[in-house]
């Protein structure tokens, strides 16, 4: 699989300077976390689950979780794990099928070597849990049962944990909490594949929700915990993980306060008017504008619940070419004694040591997303995406 592989090779020939690479379920967990990009999120109860992900492929997403926890009653988990084994067992039978990642999201440890049993053969589709409401104390057994399902089933299995829970979002328990969490991921390390952020459980907590002309960066006490969660657990130091972007809740607005936030400018050089209201009738605008901000934050990739969300997470994950040009030339041999530069584009200042890690991690999502021509920006990537 590949991001933007759904769409013509001669379209592609155009939009990038440097294609998206292929990679498999089976690629190094440092390409993966990164190739994540937008991971939708779908019931376990769906009828028709091996559909739905066959056509979610076809229109280019790459990962997928489908959940047994917080989107079904508590009633329904029984239903929903025969429904999941019926699924991937039908999807196994299938020929030539060009699967996303997928992973099952659970309530308890249990779970995991339950389910990869029962998954038989068809567990070579699996790549691994996703871990609600992650904390140490929490956490452990769920790494363990990981550990257990993966000797058992002899297949690679990742683990996504979900800092999701009130003691991280208290101020007087997040700093221990978040240590915690540090020894617990750290002692996994290499299943470990990215941390996700349960915004709406923080929101929960205070009984807030974000409307759709905010971001989680607007809503203070969880753009507060984010900082946390990056400053202690996603730094480029080596230590650190990738954690990815929140949930965004919305579909349509029928009613905005505040005025859109999309320019007109970048929609008309590209002549796609009519691409920049149909962001904005369906609240795409503040989705941008949040997927911005989460990766100016130190995220990368977003938890998603609807098909839609997914194309504008990846545009905006494709490397510039000015990005490109300037990540290049940091890293260039003979700049390994330092200094500064003037950049290509002869607009900035590029420090050689300070922008390092800045330059290290940009290409490697230029080899994941790809590097747009010099003349493509995200719109002509979102309007190349849509399905005809």
């Amino acid at each position: 699989m590949r991001h933007f592989g759904h769409i013509a090779p001669e379209v592609r020939r155009r939009l990038f300077h440097q294609e998206p690479c292929a990679f498999t379920a089976d690629s190094a967990s440092r390409l993966l976390s990164v190739a994540l990009g937008a991971t939708l999120y779908s019931p376990a109860t769906r009828p028709r689950l091996a559909d739905d992900i066959v056509k979610q492929t076809g229109r280019g997403v790459v990962s997928m979780v489908l959940c047994l926890e917080d989107s079904i009653g508590d009633e329904d988990v029984a239903d929903a794990e025969e429904n999941l084994v019926q699924q991937f067992t039908d999807l196994a039978g299938r020929d030539k099928l060009d699967l996303p990642l997928l992973f099952i999201r659970v309530r308890t440890p249990e779970q995991i070597p339950d389910l990869a049993r029962r998954l038989g053969p068809a567990v070579r589709l699996l790549s691994g849990f996703v871990m609600p409401k992650f904390t140490e104390e929490r956490g452990i057994p769920f790494l363990e049962a990981l550990a257990s399902a993966e000797t058992a089933s002899g297949r690679r299995l990742f683990a996504m944990p979900v800092l999701e829970s009130p003691e991280l979002l208290y101020r007087e328990s997040r700093v221990e909490t978040l240590e915690g969490i540090s020894r617990a991921v750290d002692k996994y390390r290499d299943r470990v594949l990215a941390l996700r952020l349960g915004v709406t459980d923080f929101c929960s907590s205070y009984g807030l929700r974000r409307a759709p002309d905010m971001t989680a960066y607007d809503v203070q006490v969880v753009a507060s915990v984010i900082a946390d969660v990056v400053n202690m657990l996603g730094r480029a130091d080596g230590t650190g993980f990738t954690v990815t972007g929140p949930v965004w809740e919305y579909f349509r607005v029928q009613e905005r306060m505040f005025k859109p936030q999309l320019r007109r400018s970048p929609f008309l050089e590209g002549q796609a008017e009519e691409l920049r209201e149909a962001l904005i009738e369906h609240a795409m605008d503040g989705l941008l504008r949040e997927i911005t901000l989460d990766q100016a934050n130190g995220l990368l990739g977003k938890t998603c619940i609807h098909p839609s969300h997914v194309l504008p997470v990846h545009a905006l994950s494709v490397v510039s070419h000015e990005e490109f040009s300037d990540a290049q030339d940091i890293l260039r041999p003979e700049r390994g004694g330092g200094g500064v530069l003037r950049s290509a584009y002869t607009n900035k200042m590029n420090e050689v040591k300070p922008h390092r890690a800045w330059a290290e991690r940009t290409l490697l999502r230029a080899e994941v997303f790809g590097v747009a021509n010099e003349d493509i920006g995200f719109v002509e990537l979102l309007a190349a995406g849509i399905p005809g």
